[in-house]
């Protein structure tokens, strides 16, 4: 009866922390060899199998590390240079900031050129620098002295094919003086005048540029005209001189014909300019401003 007391569907009871041959025996397995990793005894274990640990790095307490001393010089000497140069551009800020200052105090105007934009030459914004209820004027007055250029490199090139046909070099020499002169001239005399009054209200630059205006006028009434007065008048492509030549070369003719034309546009778009420049001027009271300086300077010089 002894070999039905036990029950075969039970569990062996196995302690984990119990030697592992003791296991090995409490659960029947046999105690067998599975190479040199595996054994069911862990003494068994061959001391090739273990791995001994790395053996530790001395360490030096007294040990240092080398810095150049060169290292710390040189940057030394880079942030004290450094510091110089910041110095020295903010001198130079205050220093400009200070002429800013007093050049807005004096009350001048600092003119960058920025015409033409591909090769700035002149200074010129009139968006910007002239008041509104003026810049029509202004635009218009530029117009005459763009014309102005126009009429007077037409010239060279009507005066040029005339010289070619044979009416003689001292033309064509006179018709490089009137460019060469009259360009420049033309800008410092009566448009940039015109421009300042504008952008400022000056009554005395106001007079100037009627003055000089006044020339320019005259000057392109003239050429258009070209009176036989210097070398016959075919130095100005004006009518006068058109139909003369004409009847030598029709090609010559029909250019000097052109340049009349010019000529008489810009003698137009001139005498409208200065009328709306003279009407701006006594609408504002700048006529009586004038005549108001100009007694009190006849006084002092007469004091």
């Amino acid at each position: 009866m002894s070999n039905y007391d036990t029950n075969p569907f039970a569990e062996e009871e196995v302690n984990p922390f119990a030697d592992g041959a003791a296991k090995g025996k409490a659960s029947g397995q046999s105690n067998h060899s599975g190479g040199a990793f595996y054994s069911t005894n862990p003494g068994s274990v061959s001391a090739a199998a273990k791995l001994s640990p790395l053996s530790p790095e001395p360490y030096d307490r007294a040990a240092t590390v080398d810095i150049p001393l060169d290292i710390s010089k040189d940057l030394k000497a880079k942030e004290k240079e450094l510091q110089a140069r910041e110095a020295e551009l903010k001198r130079r800020e205050q220093e400009l900031k200070r002429k800013e200052d007093a050049i807005a105090r004096a009350g001048i105007v600092i003119e960058e050129k920025n015409w033409p934009p591909f090769f700035p030459i002149i200074h010129h914004d009139i968006a910007n620098e002239i008041p509104i209820h003026l810049q029509s004027i202004q635009y218009v007055a530029f117009t005459t002295w763009l014309g102005l250029v126009v009429c007077l490199l037409w010239n060279i090139a009507a005066v040029t094919v005339a010289w070619i046909k044979g009416e003689g070099l001292s033309i064509w020499f006179l018709s490089i003086i009137y460019f060469i002169s009259g360009v420049p001239a033309s800008y410092v005399m009566w448009y940039r005048p015109l421009y300042r009054a504008t952008r400022t209200d000056s009554a005395l630059k106001f007079s100037w540029f009627f003055l000089c205006y006044a020339v320019h006028i005259l000057f392109c009434v003239f050429a258009a005209v070209a009176p036989p007065i210097v070398f016959k008048g075919k130095s100005l492509t004006g009518i006068l001189p058109a139909f003369e030549v004409l009847d030598d070369n029709a090609l010559v003719g029909i250019l000097y014909f052109i340049g009349f034309g010019f000529f008489c546009i810009e003698s137009l778009l001139s005498i409208w300019v200065i009328q709306q420049v003279y009407t701006y001027f006594r609408g504002s009271g700048k006529a009586a401003e004038m005549r108001r300086e100009a007694a009190k300077g006849a006084m002092r010089a007469a004091l």
